[in-house]
């Protein structure tokens, strides 16, 4: 079979399905993309980039589309490269994000695509507007429909669409949502597991954390709002007052994945680090930045209780797989996480903006962990029931594929 991947951040969401799919003789796998520093086994890499930057000056609505656009267009001339010289994928899979897949058709045009349709743009009902604080400009509304043409393109382009969650897929039109099907990555059950004898030293420190420690974790790619991290970080001086041994790891680097950065140089960290001043004792607040993912795991395997924060937003896949390795996880009772986690049976689900509703239940955790057994062991279950990648995600992706290439024969 031929199979042909998109994704300007290889592998991204497609790791485990683009390897078991090289991995299987027979299976001629292509995979266009920007990232140079990536490689899997069986899986032959092209790479493209974009002919030039975005018009300077042109109105901000389209900087994303002309951005999608020059994406596109590039893809499409490696695409048309790949035909020339042979190759005509039985199934194409690709995010819709960048604009990538926007323009294949017109190459490969009786080939099922399958886009990855991760997001829809509202004016309510999601991130914009969420968090308190002044009604939103007129310019709002218009800047998020225009924002929208990107994923209108892409669900016209993709014959059939896959959505990692119930909810994000239900912020989709409902014009469109016949051709879009829910379909997690996976998370891997087998490698993500409790660990009772894991053990984290902490980078630069003589400090070597068990699970017999009181260990807070936090957990996102940045360090910002839009995964709560203001709320975190005015927690943590009541957290540290009240639990006089615990230890607080926070993992996550400094940039800015989703919504406006800050004015000038300084960022989220830095700002509540200011904020907040000598409450804040950084000999057991530990700023690991970006960490391996063999370190990951181990952070999370010594969690006593872990922190998990976010706007009506995309789900992090480390909530999931935080939850695979058995941790109590405190969330934020937003739709995303509500979708997996039940407050009080496989979680703890709290008020996203309430610094104080967050300490209180972290410290009930920390206090009496025997109490929470139940809701690890629940967590756990949860994810190998509904997120499995052998059992279920994987399994599902193949059918979807399957399914797209013999009904486009």
């Amino acid at each position: 079979m031929k199979i042909l991947f998109i994704h300007q951040n290889f592998p991204g969401q497609y790791l485990h399905l683009a390897r078991h799919l090289g991995a299987m003789p027979g299976n001629d796998v292509v995979f266009i993309t920007q990232r140079t520093d990536a490689d899997l086994p069986g899986v032959r890499k092209v790479l493209y980039k974009p002919q030039r930057e975005v018009t300077r000056g042109v109105h901000h609505y389209l900087r994303e589309t002309e951005a999608g656009v020059l994406n596109a267009q590039n893809v499409a001339r490696v695409a048309l490269s790949l035909k020339e010289a042979g190759f005509v994928p039985d199934v194409i899979l690709g995010h819709n994000g960048w604009g990538e897949i926007w323009y294949l058709k017109e190459v490969f045009p009786t080939t099922p695509l399958i886009g990855y349709f991760e997001f829809f743009y509202r004016q309510h009902g999601a991130d914009v507007g969420f968090e308190p604080g002044p009604a939103a400009i007129f310019d709002v509304g218009p800047r998020i429909r225009t924002k929208n043409i990107g994923n209108l393109l892409a669900l016209d382009a993709a014959d059939y669409g896959q959505c990692p969650t119930q909810w994000q897929k239900s912020l989709y039109p409902k014009e469109y949502q016949s051709k879009l099907h829910i379909v997690h990555e996976g998370v891997d059950t087998q490698l993500l597991v409790p660990d009772q004898a894991a053990r984290f030293t902490i980078p630069n420190t003589d400090i070597t954390l068990t699970t017999d420690d009181e260990v807070v974790t936090y957990v996102s790619r940045n360090l910002e709002p839009y995964r709560g991290f203001p709320s975190f970080m005015r927690s943590l001086p009541t957290i540290l007052a009240q639990r006089p041994n615990a230890q607080v790891l926070v993992v996550g680097s400094d940039e800015v994945s989703y919504g406006p950065k800050l004015a000038g140089d300084k960022n989220f960290r830095q700002l509540l680090l200011e904020e907040l001043g000598n409450s804040i004792d950084l000999k057991r607040v530990h700023f690991l930045g970006k960490v391996p993912y063999s370190s990951f795991m181990k952070v999370l395997q010594v969690s006593t209780v872990h922190v998990y924060l976010t706007y009506p937003f995309v789900l992090s896949w480390s909530m999931l797989e935080a939850m695979s390795i058995g941790c109590v996880i405190v969330g934020s009772r937003t739709q995303p996480v509500e979708e997996v986690i039940r407050d009080g049976e496989n979680g703890v689900l709290v008020d996203i903006f309430s610094p104080e509703e967050i300490t209180s239940r972290v410290v009930d955790v920390l206090t009496d962990r025997k109490a929470f057994e139940q809701i690890r062991q629940r967590a756990r279950q949860t994810i190998v029931e509904n997120y499995d990648l052998r059992s279920i995600c994987l399994p599902a992706q193949l059918r979807l594929m399957k399914m797209a290439a013999q009904r486009m024969l």
